[in-house]
């Protein structure tokens, strides 16, 4: 077991003014965000630059992933109807022009929260028809109708994460499935062409080198288009343990490798997670899928990530 963060883990202690002002905004229109309830380790970075990833249907999670920060019951209440203009209200105040939404996974719900989602995309389309849009969904248990009704809702940026190699599922994601969650970023791929998909596994989880390649090009082969590779930080005693700390230079070579598979942006670092510098991923990938020719060029952009 692992202790002890190294130097590369280190951050220095956010400002705690920006962190409750931004709470105290999210609080008064019954808001949450991935960024607080994950215990995302950039909450305070992205906190002072006046964005957050939201969380949509409650905080509690029907799902025991061994990794996550999120309360973790049988939720007692319905989707708060007045949430998806909330979420609007919120994106117009802070003058949002990339916006991430994610959810909790609940199985508790027939349709597993996808109208939900559609109704979130479709309240921020109406106030603000200019900003971007990148959800970041459950499996849905694999439901097709569930997975129509997101797509339909056409947003820009599709992710679900795999969040770790097939080996380790049972041990992490008990609840899940490997090839479920690629036949969903299939699903999405072949219902629009044009929507950009995306996925994320996280690192220090026990891993190998072989299996973390075979993850990205099983990635690949579901028509993802954007990679994000961060390191697992537990977020208590009683969460999945620490198996490595992964030295950035593994990350630059794992980024490189990615470029190589034929993903459109890659980002690998330590620090990164799902929804990290979302809008420049975005406009990335939309730029190499423009002019494929362009790829190798842009993977350079991304060294500081």
């Amino acid at each position: 077991m692992i202790n002890t963060k190294p130097v590369w883990l280190r951050k220095k202690m956010p400002d705690t003014t920006v962190l409750f002002s931004m709470k105290n905004f999210f609080n008064e229109l019954t808001l949450h965000t991935v960024c607080e309830d994950a215990e995302c380790p950039n909450q305070g970075e992205c906190f002072a630059e006046k964005t957050a990833t939201f969380l949509i249907l409650g905080n509690v999670c029907t799902r025991s992933c061994k990794f996550c920060a999120i309360s973790k019951r049988k939720p007692t209440n319905l989707p708060d109807a007045n949430e998806p203009e909330n979420v609007a209200l919120a994106v117009c105040k802070l003058c949002l022009d990339y916006v991430v939404i994610t959810s909790v996974t609940r199985d508790d719900l027939v349709d597993g929260g996808s109208a939900h989602f559609s109704e979130t995309i479709a309240a921020i389309r109406q106030h603000r028809p200019e900003a971007k849009i990148e959800v970041l969904v459950p499996d849905f248990k694999g439901s097709d109708l569930a997975i129509r009704t997101v797509a339909k809702s056409q947003p820009d940026v599709l992710n679900h994460n795999i969040e770790t190699v097939y080996r380790l599922y049972n041990k992490v994601r008990p609840e899940a499935d490997y090839n479920r969650s690629l036949e969903l970023l299939k699903k999405v791929k072949s219902l629009n062409s044009k929507v950009i998909t995306k996925s994320g596994i996280m690192l220090g989880l026990g891993e190998n080198r072989r299996e973390i390649l075979f993850a990205m090009e099983d990635l690949r082969q579901a028509g993802c288009d954007i990679l994000t590779i961060g390191q697992y930080l537990r977020p208590s005693e009683e969460h999945y343990q620490v198996k490595r700390f992964i030295p950035p230079d593994e990350f630059e070579v794992l980024k490189k490798e990615a470029y190589a598979l034929g993903f459109k942006g890659v980002a690998s670092a330590p620090f990164v997670r799902s929804s990290y510098k979302a809008d420049a991923m975005y406009r990335q990938s939309k730029l190499c899928l423009a002019i494929p020719s362009t790829i190798n060029k842009a993977a350079g952009l991304w060294r500081g990530l």
